[in-house]
């Protein structure tokens, strides 16, 4: 390749969290980088996923607050959500964000293309890869591939006709209804699945989930779990677990539970039954990278089976999760410039921003066990916090730390309630360097705070 302009030190694919993040990283070490990325900046954290939700159930936040403000001795006489108006916003949120990260990646002297890019293969001097994007030829010594995810739509009878007909939709356009279905039903209890339901909620919506396992949250502590669908169905959400869906047709779901066949009418249907890595138009198969049903093969430091050649997000089907996305691409770019670093898989926390919020990190008993690993546990109920009390009535919040009864170790925290967001990363760094138990009770707390509970914990644990 003649032409310098297109070489360059590393080239990233996929402009998400991992992608731009790493594109930044990568060039304030010196190397000369280009991200591609065909759509919009910011992947599906930041336009259809992370952001916008949030965006969507803060406005929801401040409607449900107004409707029990009489709690709280404060009176409202009316309180209406504005569909409309909350989309603008989110709209306007998004081009915000993703603005920023367009300026960054200026700022940071990387050469950003709005183009697909795919593979060719090495090149023949031995120069590195070779990547078509354009109609142009790009070469780079190392790739960094954070090609993302999609919206699994299952092969469910009647399921992708209604699709095609507007009626199942996936958490990308459902983002971008112009008015809320009376009814909604909504097929996956997880993460994403949850969090729409509660907005649509409280915006109106007559919400049913239908969820295949016997909990909702996934692998979420069966106790916090129980304590969030029963807060869910007294807002009236409706729940239908261990229920396989059958068919779609007709404005109807039908599914099948303990034996027994139902349906529920609808009039919109989110599909949130996960997400599959997006690997394929990238010429994985020109340099014969190893994949695992579709994900990309990658070790703790995202070195994919050829050297020079690195995964991070959701294409590596480890995590997908956006925070853990930008650790990745952090790592990434340690690693191919000579910093040893890897990604603690164990310590990544998770959270479900609904009211009442919940986050995770670590083992629970259950996958503790299941490693064969022996534990003992505290379960504080959130009234142990002043400020908990304070603020919330009629709270069942509740705090669960997870010790090694070898070590004394914390190994997992779980909690459900207000803030419990941003508690959770305090809990993910004690997980992460394998805190003992004495040096959690040393630790000093704000008082009054919700994360008190957490310290309070720690003295229960004998």
């Amino acid at each position: 390749m003649g032409n310098s302009e297109n070489r360059f030190d590393l080239i990233v694919i996929g402009g998400g969290p991992a992608g731009y993040n790493a594109a930044i990283r990568a060039s304030e070490k010196g190397l000369k980088t280009a991200l591609f990325e065909k759509r919009a900046l910011g992947g599906v954290c930041l336009n259809e996923g992370c952001i916008p939700t949030k965006t969507l159930l803060y406005s929801a936040k401040i409607a449900d607050s107004a409707l029990h403000g009489a709690d709280y001795g404060v009176n409202v006489d009316s309180v209406s959500l504005d569909h409309a108006t909350i989309i603008k916003r989110k709209d306007k949120v998004v081009r915000t964000l993703t603005g920023g990260v367009a300026a960054s990646l200026r700022n940071a002297g990387v050469t950003a293309l709005r183009e697909s890019a795919c593979i060719d293969g090495r090149a023949t001097s031995g120069e590195g890869f070779i990547i078509s994007a354009g109609g142009e030829k790009y070469l780079a010594p190392r790739l960094l591939i954070c090609t993302g995810s999609y919206a699994l739509m299952p092969p469910i009878p009647g399921l992708s006709e209604s699709a095609g007909a507007g009626y199942a939709l996936t958490s990308r356009e459902i983002l971008s209804l112009n008015s809320i279905p009376p009814r909604l039903i909504v097929i996956g209890g997880g993460v994403v699945g949850l969090e729409l339901a509660s907005y649509f909620n409280s915006a109106g919506s007559d919400v049913t989930v239908i969820e295949a396992m016997p909990q909702i949250a996934g692998a979420v502590d069966s106790d916090i779990s129980a304590i969030l669908m029963r807060n869910y169905e007294v807002k009236g959400i409706k729940f239908r677990l261990g229920a396989k869906v059958t068919s779609v047709r007709g404005g109807a779901v039908t599914y099948e539970s303990g034996g027994q066949v139902a349906a529920v009418d609808a009039d919109i249907i989110l599909v949130a039954v996960g997400r599959r890595p997006k690997t394929d138009a990238v010429g994985l198969e020109n340099l014969s990278i190893r994949t695992e049903r579709g994900a990309i093969l990658t070790d703790a430091a995202c070195r994919t089976s050829v050297p020079g050649v690195f995964a991070a997000g959701d294409c590596n089907g480890k995590s997908m999760l956006a925070h853990t996305a930008y650790r990745e691409g952090e790592v990434a770019v340690n690693v191919m410039t000579g910093v040893r670093d890897t990604v603690d898989y164990n310590a990544i926390p998770a959270v479900i921003y609904t009211t009442p919020e919940v986050a995770a990190v670590g083992e629970t008993e259950i996958s503790a066990k299941a490693k064969g690993i022996d534990v003992k546990t505290a379960t504080v109920p959130l009234v142990y916090s002043g400020r908990y009390v304070a603020e919330t009535e009629h709270g069942d919040g509740i705090l669960k730390l997870v010790v090694g009864k070898q070590h004394n170790n914390v190994l997992g925290v779980h909690m459900i309630g207000p803030y419990a967001s941003e508690i959770i990363y305090g809990a993910a760094m004690l997980v992460a360097r394998e805190a003992r138990l004495d040096e959690l009770r040393r630790a000093v707390f704000p008082h009054p705070t919700v994360g008190e509970a957490l310290r309070e914990a720690a003295f229960m644990i004998k």
